[in-house]
C-alpha cells in the first residue's frame, strides 16, 4: 500500500465525565485511507499494528461469493448479511445460520465456534455465521469440514489470498493468530485495514459490491437491535458500512467516495471506539447531525451523571 509522506499525528482522546469532571481517560488511533492505500488523515500513526478480528468478516466473506457457493446452494443477501455479521444470537439471527447450514446439507455439529455461555448451541455464538458460510466452500469445493479452522486448510487459503490480493502484499507476509472463535486472524497496520474498507466501499468488483449490498440491505444481521453497527447502517442507508471489532477496532466504509475508516482504541475500550467513530464520522460528513446527534444519545450519553467527549480532529496529509 502506498503511505504518505507523514503518517503520524497527534492521538484522539476520548474522555469520560461524570457531571463534568474527567474520572477516565482513553487513547484512540484512527487512520482514513482511499481504495489505492493512500493515507489522507491520521489521528496517531496509520502504522499502529493490531489484529484485524472481526472487521475481517466482509473480507472472509469473498470466499463464499468467489466459488459459486450462493448460487450453488441458493443462498440469499440475508445468508450473506449474517455470514458476514457479530450479531448476538437473537431467534432470528440463529434461523439465518441454520438456513446456511441447511441448505448447504451441513449438520450443525460441523460447527467448530464455541458455544456461548449459558447457551445451547454453537449457532447462538456471535461468529457463527461466518462458520456457516466457511462450511458452506467447503461443502461447494469438497474440501474437508473437520479441519477447517486450520491455517493451511484450503478455506482459510482461499481467504488469505484475497486479502492478499486487496492489499498487493505476499500472503507469506501476513502475521496470524487464532481469534476467540478458533479461525486465524490477522495482524494490520490500521492503514491497511482502513485501505481494504475503501475497496469495499468503492465496491470494486461484483463480490465486493454483493457484500456491500446486503449488509446494507439488512443491517439487523450485522449486529442486532440496539448495537453500534446496525444503527448507524440504518440511520444512514446505503451510505455506510460499518464493522466491529473486538478489543476496539472499528471500520467504516463511506460508500460512493472509496473511503475507509479504521479506528483502534489503544486499550481496547468498546464505549472509545463508538464516540470516535461518531466524533469523527460527524468531522468529514459523513453523516449529518441529526445523525450524529441520535448515535450520541444511544453511544456517548452513558447515565445519568456520566457522558463521553472526544478531544482531537484527525490530521489532513
Amino acid at each position: 500500500m502506498t503511505m504518505g509522506k507523514r503518517t503520524q499525528a497527534t492521538s484522539l482522546e476520548v474522555r469520560l465525565l461524570r457531571e463534568g469532571i474527567i474520572e477516565s481517560r482513553h487513547v484512540v488511533q484512527a487512520v482514513v485511507c482511499d481504495e489505492r492505500g493512500r493515507v489522507l488523515s491520521v489521528a496517531g500513526n496509520s502504522e499502529t499494528a493490531t489484529f484485524v478480528r472481526s472487521a475481517l468478516k466482509p473480507f472472509q466473506a469473498l470466499a463464499v461469493t468467489s466459488t459459486g457457493t450462493l448460487e450453488r446452494f441458493d443462498l440469499s443477501d440475508r445468508d450473506l448479511a449474517i455470514i458476514t455479521s457479530s450479531h448476538k444470537g437473537s431467534i432470528e439471527q440463529v434461523r439465518q445460520t441454520f438456513n446456511i447450514l441447511w441448505r448447504a446439507d451441513i449438520d450443525p455439529s460441523a460447527l467448530q465456534c464455541p458455544t456461548p455461555e449459558g447457551k445451547s448451541s454453537p449457532l447462538e455464538y456471535n461468529c457463527s455465521g461466518k462458520h456457516a458460510g466457511m462450511l458452506a466452500v467447503c461443502q461447494q469445493c469438497n474440501w474437508s469440514l473437520s479441519n477447517y479452522l486450520q491455517r493451511k486448510h484450503p478455506v482459510q487459503q482461499l481467504i488469505l489470498n484475497k486479502v492478499s490480493e486487496l492489499l498487493r502484499m505476499p500472503a507469506a507476509e501476513f502475521i496470524s493468530a487464532h481469534d476467540d472463535c478458533g479461525a486465524p486472524t490477522y495482524l494490520m497496520q490500521l492503514g491497511q485495514i482502513a485501505s481494504l474498507y475503501a475497496q469495499l466501499a468503492s465496491r470494486s468488483g461484483l463480490d465486493l459490491e454483493r457484500i456491500v449490498r446486503a449488509m446494507t440491505h439488512h443491517p439487523t444481521m450485522i449486529a442486532g437491535e440496539g448495537e453500534f453497527d446496525t444503527e448507524l447502517m440504518r440511520l444512514a442507508p446505503g451510505e455506510i458500512v460499518s464493522k466491529s471489532g473486538a478489543e476496539g477496532v472499528q471500520c467504516i466504509a463511506r460508500l460512493g467516495e472509496g473511503m475507509g475508516l479504521a479506528i483502534k482504541a489503544i486499550d481496547g475500550s468498546k464505549r472509545a471506539k463508538y464516540a470516535v467513530a461518531i466524533h469523527l464520522l460527524q468531522q468529514m460528513g459523513w453523516i449529518t447531525p441529526s445523525v450524529a446527534e441520535a448515535l450520541a444519545e444511544r453511544f456517548m450519553l452513558i447515565g445519568k451523571y456520566k457522558r463521553l467527549e472526544v478531544v482531537g480532529e484527525l490530521s489532513i496529509l
